[in-house]
């Protein structure tokens, strides 16, 4: 593949032996300096929601929407986009000139009307009396709480989570603008809003962005008021059908008010990279993007230092510094400028276990006159990556095979709005998982995520789009893809191409343009130029569910990325009978067609299941579709958890590992998908979440978590057994007993006989017993490595339910209103042993500094709010989310009870850090 230089960005580019070698380093944002201020203004905002007729204030005509069925197969075909009219009321064309920081050919820059559309609407006004509004907290998800859409009639259906995500809202708020900032830039960040946003300030139309997961920047400097209150009016507009999953509703990510001297570091300014990485030494290249607000020519003078941070992280030591560098930026323009440095011995930034997830930050001072006029930070790691077709992914020489789930952007009960702690809890239980990597599937995800990948050392590709011209939904992000591509896809790349857990780009998800032929193609290749231009350093790529490797689509691909075509797409027997895209396993197709490129699935699997439910008869094979006659139960929309069945397109764990064990060159996975998550119930679209998880919505692990670690932790010694064995109606009935281990054979007991020894065979990832019939008691398995004992697990029947019992995931937490508990609460019979099939109902209360936040229990058919107090457990457990109350330093008190058993309660402590 051929890289773009730009400017001096990665020099480092090169080939041997058909190896891409690739060397970057990487950032996060965090700046604070008396020349620059980044405020958080999450707090003080009113909200209201239309309830009737809304306004008329609309972004674009949208195309009227007659085919309301979302119960669609998720490989099904995208369409043409349906035209659509145009009218000179709509407000696009005062939005657009927003993007012209994004478009590199001037000449298409967008000029803004004259007019102030909106000028006259109550809600823009500074006078407006807001105050019956709710009171709301950034990040804030207008849906999560419900109540759920129910029927098959319903507004919102299970694809988009039957919540009410959709509608038009608007969020308000004061600005206090000291007169002491008067000459200084005024930016208002919004790190994503959900969707279509339009901003005013003090009657003033300012801008907007219509893609709901890009971050933006709106310059606010004309319209301030220095020395005044000034007032803040945001418009979201959420069309229903507008998503294949939960998209949320709102302001869902943290909103910032930067302040600046004229002359600073432009918006995500700096990129950082690396060359010639070795233990001994990295040349280290850094460019500055620099504009100059002021009205008069400028002599700026660029100084920046590089420090280790820890783990906090905070800086630690100073390492080197770059050499300076000068230049006059004339008035109204922006500059770069580069300086490169040498560091010896450098940390490198690498996923552990076998590395360490090193950061530096490198602090950027700019001078005019002497004087310091702004300050940056940009955190970024220093690695070396090499995409070998032969031998996979190579960190710093070291090889790495993708281990990797992808990951919607919503935290389940707490929806869209973003928390670090839950994000950061998801990721600890994928780390136990024997996770290393993270496709961000479909869309840039909050800011945050990345530094929370950076500091653990999970890899990451980053994805922007599920759809480009060719519609998946009546309302997806085709009606604006003409206009805002370039844009979206600058800002995603300027954003995020410092973080050093980003390996490489996704610019596109099983796109409609793989059908296209070479128009498709064409299309492909003109955003791939895009992301080089921006990021010459990482490989860039579009997954692929139908395009095959004699067509032209792949042929722009740094990465041939398949979804579910590795493995075979409805090639078994069991999978005959259904319609859709068939193949047979493509990947030693793809290999002789592009011999020197890497390959990867990104998708694989979509197995389903709802945790803890097991369904008779198993299916005597390795993988299977569900219905309802076969693993599936449409009444109670329970999917069996014998892990074997799937999606009509989809493979158990047990197919797709035996096909990647068959083509070695294959450098790993992403399954599909590593938490359950709101939306696409397949098979049960009356539900509201996913059954694809290999971890449930509410973060319980599902049996299928033991087999993939099992796969991915070869050295933790773990034996599993399925099923529970509480079945009294079961009695002398045939129950297979299913044994999932990292060791390579094990022995299996009941009641103290054994039923037999069993070795894995080739290409055999699970050990069963089919024909145990079933007889309360004790089952217990003895996993044996190399003939050596590994590991043992007993699973027993319970007695009745009798008591209630707390675990929670930390019991201490900060007083910052944002910081969370997460406490699971198991049913348990008169020993304290959780009771697998119990589903009484808990009532959850609480006293002192904090507030239930939500509850759940991984049911995805489970229509009670979130917000609910009380919560059915689902086959023995429940979760209660608890949060902290900023600034209030004590002790929590959560109850638990139910009637019939014993209560339990615990306390949590919070504090400052």
């Amino acid at each position: 593949m051929q890289f773009i230089p730009d400017m001096i960005l990665l020099r480092a580019i090169c080939r041997k032996r058909k190896l891409l070698v690739l060397a970057a380093v990487f950032f996060s944002m965090n700046c604070l300096s008396q020349s620059r201020e980044r405020i958080g203004i999450n707090e003080g905002w009113r909200f209201m929601r239309y309830e009737s007729e809304p306004d008329k204030l609309i972004y674009d005509i949208r195309p009227e929407v007659r085919d309301r069925n979302d119960n669609i197969i998720a490989d099904a075909k995208p369409t043409e986009a349906v035209v659509t009219g145009s009218s000179e009321k709509v407000l696009k064309k005062w939005i657009l000139p927003s993007a012209n920081d994004f478009i590199k050919d001037p000449a298409k820059h967008h000029q803004r009307p004259d007019g102030n559309p909106g000028s006259d609407f109550p809600f823009v006004q500074n006078n407006f009396n807001d105050l019956t509004w709710e009171r709301v907290t950034l990040p804030h998800d207008w849906a999560i709480k419900g109540p759920f859409y129910e029927g098959a009639r319903a507004e919102v259906g299970g694809g988009m989570g039957r919540l009410p995500s959709q509608g038009i809202a608007w969020y308000r708020r004061k600005l206090d603008i000291s007169a002491a900032d008067k000459g200084k830039q005024v930016y208002l960040d919004i790190d994503g809003a959900m969707s279509y946003a339009m901003v005013w300030l003090n009657g003033n139309l300012v801008g907007g962005w219509p893609y709901g997961y890009n971050s933006f920047r709106l310059d606010l400097t004309p319209y301030i008021k220095p020395g005044s209150d000034n007032q803040l009016a945001i418009r979201l507009d959420n069309p229903n059908h507008s998503a294949r999953w939960y998209p949320g509703g709102g302001i869902y990510r943290n909103v910032w008010l930067t302040k600046v001297n004229p002359v600073h570091v432009s918006q995500w300014g700096t990129f950082i990279t690396s060359r010639e990485v070795s233990a001994s030494s990295a040349m280290v290249d850094l460019v500055v993007s620099i504009e100059n607000k002021s009205g008069h020519d400028q002599k700026v003078e660029l100084v920046s230092e590089v420090y280790t941070l820890n783990d906090k992280p905070g800086k630690v030591a100073k390492v080197t510094t770059f050499p300076g560098a000068t230049s006059n930026i004339e008035a109204g323009k922006k500059i770069k400028l580069e300086t490169s440095v040498t560091i010896k011995n450098p940390l490198l930034w690498g996923p552990p276990p076998a590395q360490r997830p090193n950061l530096y930050v490198a602090v950027t001072r700019l001078r005019v006159n002497g004087k310091v006029v702004d300050e940056y930070e940009t955190r970024f790691g220093i690695r070396s990556l090499q995409f070998d077709p032969v031998k996979g992914l190579l960190v710093n020489g070291k090889s790495v095979r993708f281990q990797g789930v992808n990951q919607h952007h919503d935290l389940g009960a707490l929806g869209a709005a973003f928390n670090t702690r839950a994000a950061e809890r998801q990721l600890e239980i994928l780390k136990e998982l024997g996770c290393n990597s993270i496709r961000m599937a479909h869309n840039p995800p909050a800011s945050e995520l990345l530094d929370l990948t950076d500091r653990i050392g999970f890899l990451v590709i980053d994805e922007i789009f599920d759809s480009w011209e060719r519609k998946k939904t009546p309302l997806d992000f085709h009606l604006i893809f003409p206009d805002w591509y370039e844009p979206d896809t600058r800002a995603f790349i300027r954003r995020d191409r410092n973080h050093p857990s980003v390996i490489a780009w996704s610019f596109g998800n099983e796109v409609g343009e793989q059908y296209t032929a070479d128009t498709g193609a064409l299309l492909a290749k003109k955003i791939k130029d895009i992301v080089y231009e921006e990021d010459p350093t990482r490989p860039a790529t579009a997954s692929m569910n139908y395009a095959k490797p004699d067509m032209p689509f792949p042929k722009e691909m740094d990465i041939i990325s398949l979804n579910y075509q590795g493995e075979g797409i409805r090639d078994a027997p069991a999978y005959a009978h259904l319609r859709g895209i068939r193949t047979s396993p493509l990947y030693p197709a793809f290999q002789k067609a592009f011999p020197g490129k890497l390959i990867v699935s990104s998708e694989t699997a979509s197995a389903l299941s709802t945790r803890g439910t097991y369904l008779f008869p198993v299916f005597n094979g390795s993988s299977a579709p569900v219905s309802d006659s076969t693993g599936g139960d449409p009444k109670n929309k329970y999917v069996s958890a014998y892990e074997l069945y799937t999606a009509q397109f989809g493979a158990s764990p047990d197919k797709v590992f035996a096909s990647q064990d068959k083509h070695p060159f294959v450098a790993g996975e992403f399954v599909w998908s590593g938490w359950d998550y709101l939306g696409e119930p397949t098979p049960y679209y009356s539900a509201r979440s996913s059954y694809c998880g290999i971890i449930d919505l509410a973060g319980f692990k599902k049996d299928r978590f033991y087999l993939y670690q099992s796969r991915w932790r070869p050295d933790w010694p773990m034996v599993h057994i399925l099923p529970h064995w509480n079945w009294s109606e079961r009695n002398g009935q045939v129950t297979p007993v299913h044994v999932f281990t990292s060791g390579d054979e094990a022995e299996l007991f009941l009641n103290g006989r054994s039923l037999g020894k069993k070795k894995k065979a080739a290409f055999e990832y699970r050990l069963r017993w089919d024909d145990v019939k079933y007889e309360p008691g004790e089952l217990k398995a003895i996993a044996y490595k190399k003939g050596k004992r590994w590991a043992v697990q007993t699973v027993r029947t319970t007695g009745t339910p009798s008591r209630l019992m707390m675990n929670a995931d930390r019991k201490t937490i900060q007083a910052d209103g944002a910081d969370l508990s997460f406490i699971t609460v198991a049913i348990a019979d008169k020993n304290g042993v959780t009771v697998p099939d119990a589903n009484n109902k808990i009532n959850f209360s609480i006293e002192g500094p904090g507030e239930i936040v939500a509850t759940d229990n991984g049911d995805p058919a489970d229509l009670v709010s979130f917000a609910s107090g009380e919560r059915q457990a689902y086959f023995g457990f429940a979760l209660v989310i608890i949060r902290s109350e900023k600034g209030k330093i004590g002790t929590i008190k959560v109850s638990a009870s139910s009637p019939g058993l014993k209560a339990v309660a615990m306390e949590i402590k919070t504090g400052n850090r």
